[in-house]
């Protein structure tokens, strides 16, 4: 009957998608506003891990890497068990490249000079930002919204999406002033969308009740890297209105946390910067390798959790010093907080894990002659090109625990970015989703990196198309 404020393109979420598309959707001359749940903007995307894929980039030419988008899709698609929707995840692999020049030449994000790599990926490809952080690229997204006139509207919680007897996505019911996580907190408002709604969200990571419907295991006994607010009340809101759920039970678990830190902490920089890359996991039981350390996600968790969640991830002097240099700010707070930890000898760090030490030697023993051979027979792990044979000493180690990290499943959409109806799979007029609350692009596992980029590309996209859709009214 009423409505309170009238805008164009509204934008539920504040973080990379959601930021992408109020950006293209306001430069295209809409107008365009942001509302987000928590005090803060940025969703996990400003905490997240600052690193982001490209196949086929000018850093890969400059270190001799051989990539291509063809090469990630097919990454994507074996860790994904091939339940990606292959024409989404097409559009991830084939438009990194450009995406990260994006970034760099429009947004003016700042990356590091050397590349890195995620398990799951063939090849190192994944640009590191300056600070290693996701705010990186945030802060420069909200400084070029800010220039545009568009400041997100934090504490505005969604609790309705009004779709209409035609059909048709129309506005949404929030609530102003709201204060997380009491849902009957702040004003009752309005808002229409003359154009479209943009949902993005995000993730349900940390909603305890909702993630433990789709994977029972999944108790509150697990620990999240996801900020406080990752929980599915605008999914909830979605599938209320008609959308299609997909793959909402396939939740990934990141690896490389440490029962040492709360949260996404630093763990997962040396877990896997230094140890996956240059060092070794190993179970303490039994002072072996117990999976490839540049597996995908979903597989290390696995190992982790069947072996009894007794595992260290480990490396040398070296491998430290490599680290040193991709992640020079994380390193120092890692060790004054005791969640790495510096070992003379060997035997001082098999001893302080309880780990029998002839068997650790011999699986390092192992390593180093595959090393020396140029190939890892034994879990077929990809070798850096400057890797060396490990040892000796000072040896440096992390306690590992797999933590609750992204949720692959979400709504359906198509290549449009159009969310699509459960009832004919037809797009729901004035109705856009992109990020994590979407589903299709990952399939079974995300691989790590892809998810900025998903977020970025798909963001785009919706607020592209958002901004040409005919007013309604």
């Amino acid at each position: 009957k009423k409505w309170d404020e009238t805008y164009d393109v509204v934008v539920i979420g504040s973080g990379f998608a959601g930021l992408a598309a109020a950006y293209e959707a306001k430069k295209a001359g809409a107008s365009v506003v942001i509302l987000e749940k928590m005090r803060t903007p940025g969703g996990n995307s400003i905490i997240n891990g600052g690193v982001v894929s490209a196949a086929g980039s000018p850093m890969e030419e400059k270190e001799g890497v051989q990539d291509s988008p063809e090469l990630l899709l097919k990454d994507m698609l074996t860790a994904g068990l091939n339940l990606n929707h292959v024409e989404l995840a097409k559009m991830v692999a084939y438009k990194s490249n450009e995406t990260v020049q994006w970034t760099i030449n429009e947004l003016g994000v700042k990356y590091k000079e050397k590349l890195s790599q995620e398990g799951g990926h063939s090849v190192p490809r994944m640009y590191s930002t300056y600070n290693q952080s996701g705010s990186a690229i945030v802060q420069q997204q909200l400084a070029k919204l800010k220039e545009l006139g568009v400041v997100p509207k934090t504490q505005s919680f969604l609790t309705q999406i009004y779709r209409d007897t035609d059909g048709r996505v129309k506005g949404v019911k929030i609530r102003e002033k709201y204060v997380f996580p009491n849902a009957d907190s702040g004003k009752i408002k309005n808002i229409k969308a003359k154009k479209a709604v943009v949902m993005a969200s995000g993730g349900f990571g940390n909603d305890v009740a909702f993630r433990t419907i789709q994977d029972p295991r999944l108790t509150a006994e697990f620990p999240s890297t996801n900020q406080p607010g990752a929980t599915a009340e605008a999914l909830r809101e979605s599938l209320r209105i008609g959308c299609t759920p997909l793959q909402l039970s396939w939740i990934q678990l990141g690896p490389w946390g440490s029962p040492d830190e709360k949260g996404m902490g630093l763990s997962p920089f040396f877990a896997q910067l230094c140890a996956a890359m240059y060092g070794l996991w190993i179970d303490t039981k039994t002072g072996k390798r117990f999976v490839n350390e540049l597996a995908d996600r979903k597989i290390r968790a696995d190992a982790i959790i069947r072996v009894g969640n007794k595992c260290i991830a480990f490396t040398d002097a070296f491998g430290f010093s490599m680290g040193e240099k991709l992640i020079a700010e994380s390193i120092p707070p890692l060790m004054e907080r005791g969640v790495v930890k510096k070992y003379d000898s060997l035997e001082q760090m098999a001893a302080a894990y309880n780990c029998p030490i002839e068997p650790l030697k011999e699986t390092i023993e192992k390593f180093n002659k595959a090393v020396s051979a140029g190939k890892d027979d034994e879990w077929n792990r990809y070798l850096q090109k400057n890797q060396k044979p490990l040892g000796p000493g000072p040896w440096y180690a992390l306690r590992l625990t797999p933590k609750i990290h992204h949720c692959m499943g979400g709504l359906n959409i198509n290549t449009k970015a159009q969310a699509l109806d459960i009832m004919t799979d037809k797009p729901i007029p004035g109705l856009y989703a992109a990020g994590e609350v979407t589903g299709g692009v990952h399939g079974a596992v995300r691989l790590g990196s892809c998810a900025t980029l998903d977020c970025l590309i798909f963001g785009r996209i919706a607020g592209q198309n958002a901004s040409i859709e005919k007013n309604w009214g």
